[in-house]
């Protein structure tokens, strides 16, 4: 299988954002894979976490999520948790893949840890500190498709809550962290990490020096030593950061712009149904400390056709069964029906519905006060509305 030509996040701070962390990702994965949109309310945990390919050591309570997630594995594209924290992922090939550092050896999948990361923190640090503790632990690594077993990678993550971001990158189970406290910043299918390095693995220096990787003269540059790039020039990473440029210059950012850098299909962010490696899923939210943070899903393909609906956690959420794949081998209702619309008219209907929820949502949650209720299903009702739409 070819690596994914797609799969970019994005994230844009105050000053340059109208409320809040800006975040927002496309999720490019293999043709024919179906992305589910789940919720889990917080739990309590008894015996081991079953992982997709590993069990791990639990923890007493979970926090509550909402993932957008391939349907035949346990972890996740991307996300958010009840506590404002926000999670994506992406595929990364670095010149140490061999051995030890083989990713096909059956470990935790990347998607496993950003599962994990939003089940078990509070903050974007502690969700940092979550998945490097358990990268050193057991690893990464494994099949990250249903149907090839070669098609396998390191990772890096975007990680937000309302007060900053981290760009977390990988190598095994080596690592490097920049941190992020205004302005934009973007990741993609490299590295783009070079000497700002703000928290790192134990001994990743000696680690690189033993693998003939770095002489040790000079500054440490993360990106030059593991990928050979002294600065990342990937074109569509290039392309993504232009992008948050042009929307971000107003210092008024804000969750339509994200959804618009999402749908730029020029830039190859955008992937069409027909692609190797489409855009299954989207994500995009805005993290505030001052009133509810409000989580955008397609919960289908090619965001440029389908439709941003709003999930803000309240304390009785539900979210329609129509997100939800009823087993790993079959698609979701609202996938189903999506795919075999057509594009014009029903398409442009509910995108013009989108944009008058966009506008009502914003002045609900701008008055709104500690009762949430109103919000229970939020997300439900604007599924079943599309679907509605598709029939």
């Amino acid at each position: 299988m070819a690596k994914p030509r797609s799969c970019d996040t994005f994230v844009v701070l105050p000053p340059l954002t109208q409320h809040g962390v800006v975040f927002g990702k496309n999720s490019d994965r293999p043709q024919g894979e179906i992305q589910e949109v789940i919720y889990i309310p917080a739990t309590e945990k008894s015996g081991p976490t079953k992982c997709t390919y590993i069990e791990i050591e639990p923890v007493d309570v979970t926090k509550a999520v909402i993932l957008s997630k391939p349907n035949w594995m346990w972890g996740a594209e991307m996300g958010a948790n009840e506590c404002g924290v926000v999670i994506g992922n992406e595929a990364i090939w670095t010149n140490d893949m061999d051995g030890d550092n083989n990713p096909n050896v059956k470990r935790l999948l990347g998607m496993d840890l950003v599962r994990l990361g939003l089940e078990r923190s509070c903050s974007a640090v502690e969700a940092l500190d979550v998945i490097t503790d358990l990268l050193e632990k057991y690893g990464q690594g494994g099949p990250c498709s249903k149907t090839d077993n070669s098609f396998a990678y390191f990772n890096s993550f975007l990680i937000a809550d309302p007060a900053c971001a981290w760009v977390l990158e990988t190598c095994g189970k080596h690592w490097v962290a920049e941190k992020i406290t205004s302005g934009f910043r973007n990741i993609s299918n490299i590295l783009t990490i070079t000497t700002k390095i703000d928290r790192k693995s134990k001994g990743i220096e000696e680690y690189a020096k033993s693998k003939n990787l770095w002489d040790g003269a000079g500054e440490f540059n993360f990106c030059e030593i593991f990928s050979g790039e002294k600065k990342p020039g990937d074109i569509r990473y290039l392309k993504g950061k232009a992008l948050l440029e042009k929307y971000a210059c107003s210092n008024g950012f804000r969750e339509t712009d994200m959804f618009k850098v999402l749908r730029d299909k020029e830039s190859g962010i955008c992937r069409d149904c027909d692609d190797a490696f489409p855009t299954a899923g989207s994500q995009v939210s805005t993290l505030s400390s001052t009133r509810p943070s409000v989580h955008w899903f397609t919960a289908t393909p090619d965001p440029s056709r389908s439709v941003f609906k709003p999930f803000i956690f309240t304390k009785n959420v539900k979210i329609s069964k129509h997100t939800i794949c009823p087993d790993k081998n079959s698609p979701h209702m609202l996938y189903t029906l999506y795919k075999d619309a057509e594009y014009k008219g029903v398409q442009d209907l509910l995108h013009g519905m989108e944009s008058d929820c966009v506008k009502e949502l914003d002045q609900v949650i701008s008055t709104v006060g500690e009762d949430l209720s109103e919000f229970d299903e939020l997300l439900k009702d604007c599924v079943e509305t599309e679907v509605k739409f598709y029939r």
